[in-house]
């Protein structure tokens, strides 16, 4: 069998669609639960097949999962590995116990056990989802998704392409190396992959009307790097990051001018694709000065003639706005920690190392009692984060169950967008400003997932 037919093997035998990006996704659009499995996969990430990979579909990446604004949704997910487990959807406000953190929100999944997630998504967008238990391993061996909250009333595009970027830690033969994350890198940076993907292929080709509107959206699910991507060959604008639309459209990424996704970001971006037919679209990520390609949108037939001036504006989601004169203000210090014997994270994990703290406190694990929150909040109010990076590595810090509103930078001006991910550069601080309107125990941790699991981790409390 050769790569081809494997793929287009894998993925027929599971979902029925149009192409093979539509054999990956799957619509949530009844009363009874979407049955989702962990499982092992292999797959020709490289020439080679690359074995011991984790999806939601056997032999195939994870499908993007279609949901509906306002509608309820529902999934029973099984475990179907040997390890443990629990399903985090990334960005989405749900009720607590639907949020998939271990001990702080439910009991990991051992195997063969199923949970029922049950939420209705408030907000149109692009989110994402992933384990939050084994997350070192479940995550580096492909266990990533994307999720495509659909708005009630969408704009009318000729395609809408949903592209999954991560890299994978692969040897020389394309089976995994014998250690995903080293302490080196967890101490840094991250322990970046060795081989690059677009939805799990080095590059990406899709097909989509000449001279027609796309929505592409691009998805850094990647447990390290942070990508800086530029796109070539159209016409059109970023119109959403992080699932929430701009009220001030952004250009296109150049290499001047690139747009930076770090791990846990999106961006949802409408472009006119060019009039001939077999012309492209190239999107790359920039290593250091040479860009490397992504993903290739080739136009099909004879042009569809459409003008970007059609596409009627996103609407914004309910958020709630903070009133920043009477926000409660709190500090949280993203730093080193000196060198440990690890966290204790019970049945999920522990990668044997202390470099990371919040506030001079490094995470004690998932499974410590008496592990207090960073900051209680009261319902309804509202509040400013200062949060300050004192290390030369940068930290995408995500806030689980909340959606916040960047406010400022002590490294220039920020746009005032609405995320549940912000990016902390070296030596940053930024302020975030946010409505305590979601009660629970919300997760809030360095997105780099080494970081997160050697310390960069902590939780807030809304009441």
């Amino acid at each position: 069998m050769d790569r081809r037919q494997f793929i287009l093997g894998a993925g027929a035998a599971t979902l029925a669609g149009g192409g093979l990006a539509g054999a990956w996704q799957v619509r949530h659009a009844s009363a009874s639960p979407l049955a989702l499995k962990l499982q092992k996969a292999r797959y020709f990430l490289t020439e080679d097949i690359t074995e011991n990979m984790v999806s939601l579909l056997p032999d195939a990446p994870p499908p993007v999962i279609r949901m509906r604004q306002g509608d309820l949704f529902s999934a029973d997910v099984t475990n179907g590995l040997a390890d443990y487990t629990s399903m985090h959807w990334h960005g989405i406000r749900v009720p607590n116990k639907m949020d998939g953190v271990p001990y702080l929100t439910q009991f990991p999944m051992a195997e063969e056990e199923t949970y029922r997630y049950s939420f209705t998504p408030e907000d149109a967008g692009t989110y994402w989802y992933h384990p939050h238990c084994m997350t070192m391993e479940q995550m580096a061996r492909g266990l990533t998704g994307i999720i495509i909250v659909e708005e009630r009333d969408p704009p009318t595009v000729d395609a809408d392409i949903a592209v999954n970027l991560r890299d994978f830690r692969l040897k020389s033969n394309g089976q995994f190396e014998d250690k995903l994350f080293t302490a080196k890198g967890a101490a840094r940076g991250g322990t970046k992959g060795t081989v690059i993907t677009a939805n799990w292929q080095r590059k990406y080709l899709e097909e989509a009307p000449a001279g027609g509107l796309v929505r592409l959206r691009l998805v850094a699910t990647d447990p390290t790097r942070i990508y800086k991507l530029v796109l070539a060959g159209a016409q059109g604008m970023i119109v959403a990051l992080d699932g929430h639309p701009l009220s001030v459209k952004q250009p296109l990424p150049t290499e001047k001018n690139s747009l930076i996704l770090s791990p846990g970001q999106r961006a949802d971006i409408m472009l006119r694709m060019p009039d001939g037919e077999g012309q492209e679209v190239l999107v790359s990520t920039l290593l250091g000065y040479r860009q490397h390609g992504l993903v290739r949108l080739k136009g099909r037939g004879m042009t569809l003639k459409r003008d970007l001036r059609d596409l009627r504006p996103l609407h914004p989601n309910p958020l709630s706005e903070p009133d920043l004169k009477t926000a409660e203000r709190h500090d949280l210090i993203f730093g080193w920690s000196p060198e440990g014997n690890g966290t204790r994270n019970g049945f999920c994990g522990s990668f044997g190392y202390t470099f990371w703290s919040i506030n001079k406190t490094p995470w004690a694990g998932d499974a410590v009692q008496g592990t207090q929150p960073l900051v209680t909040m009261k319902l309804g109010r509202s509040y400013i984060f200062r949060l300050q990076n004192e290390s030369p590595n940068q930290h995408p810090i995500h806030l689980h169950g909340l959606t916040f509103k960047v406010l400022s930078s002590n490294l220039g001006a920020v746009a005032p967008i609405w995320t549940d991910t912000v990016l902390l550069r070296k030596n940053e601080i930024v302020e975030i400003g946010l409505v305590a309107d979601n009660p629970g125990d919300w997760a809030f941790h360095c997105h780099v997932i080494e970081h997160q699991k050697s310390g960069l981790a902590g939780f807030v409390r809304v009441v």
